[in-house]
């Protein structure tokens, strides 16, 4: 298994270094087609007004969407030089999220930059990464805004099991065959869990290995405060990227994301792949 096409999610209105930086390595290493992909939409000002006037703000509006696309394929096209097997860019006039959720289908896998850090980040000009996981049916690599280095030294998956999880655990194989240490690790909720953690741990374990992967299992003593641990003990395995199944709720309720798929929309320090 392989990525054959990795699909970079561009925004218009911040820096896209590292996502960019690190979907071209991940071409690189499985010599894959690089699809940069990018979408946007004036917003028109909040102020009324009409006529030929009116008619000028959004001309200008749009002119601007329409250089900026051109920057940022610009960037993306020297960024994959030498690196991917075939080239291609995918843009639009709409709204991003809606964008890429359409275009998914032509990827493996899709590496997008963190959720934005500000209360509301503006839905013209980047796609959302809490609806492309919900929506795509893709996995998604998320890559923090300093990332410079996709790596692959070590990678935790954070086990949980349900089907979020063993869909992901499947999307991350091509990674984790690269990878020179996986740990397939399991926070538990409450003690008496223990017990079905430890065997379902060893199961996954032994299911790498019949693929090729070399990967140890862990289940640490300390239950509870799930994200923490999980946190802790990437930091103490020295994992680069951190794979796990996202749960949340339909869009009718709004996304609703437990504490750990908060925390891995938003990394601070390594990346995460997410499946849903």
């Amino acid at each position: 298994m392989t990525y054959a096409t990795v699909m970079v999610s561009l925004a218009l209105d911040r820096s896209n270094d590292a996502r960019l930086e690190i979907a071209g390595q991940l071409a690189k290493r499985f010599n894959a087609n690089a699809v940069g992909i990018t979408a946007g939409e004036f917003s028109p000002p909040l102020y009324f007004t009409t006529g030929e006037q009116a008619q000028r703000v959004i001309d200008q509006g749009q002119a601007a969407v329409r250089n900026r696309i051109a920057e940022v394929e610009a960037q993306f096209r020297a960024a994959m030089q030498n690196r991917a097997a075939v080239v291609e860019w995918r843009c639009a006039e709409d709204f991003p999220t809606r964008f890429v959720i359409q275009q998914a289908r032509a990827a493996d896998i899709i590496v997008v930059g963190e959720n934005a850090k500000e209360a509301l980040a503006d839905p013209f000009t980047q796609a959302n990464p809490n609806d492309l996981l919900m929506q795509t049916g893709r996995p998604l690599l998320v890559v923090p805004d300093g990332s410079e280095w996709l790596d692959l030294r070590s990678v935790l998956v954070g086990w949980k099991d349900t089907p979020e999880c063993r869909r992901a655990i499947v999307d991350a194989l091509p990674i984790l065959g690269e990878a020179k240490n996986v740990i397939v690790a399991e926070i538990v909720e409450d003690e008496a869990d223990r017990s079905a953690a430890v065997s379902g741990v060893e199961d996954v374990v032994a299911w790498l290995l019949r693929h090729g992967v070399l990967a140890s299992g862990r289940v640490p003593s300390e239950p509870g405060n799930v994200a923490a641990q999980l946190d802790r003990t990437a930091s103490e395995v020295g994992a680069g990227i951190i794979v796990a199944g996202a749960y949340g709720h339909s869009r009718f309720r709004e996304w609703v994301f437990g504490g750990v798929t908060k925390r891995l929309v938003n990394p601070s320090k390594r990346c995460s792949l997410l499946s849903r």
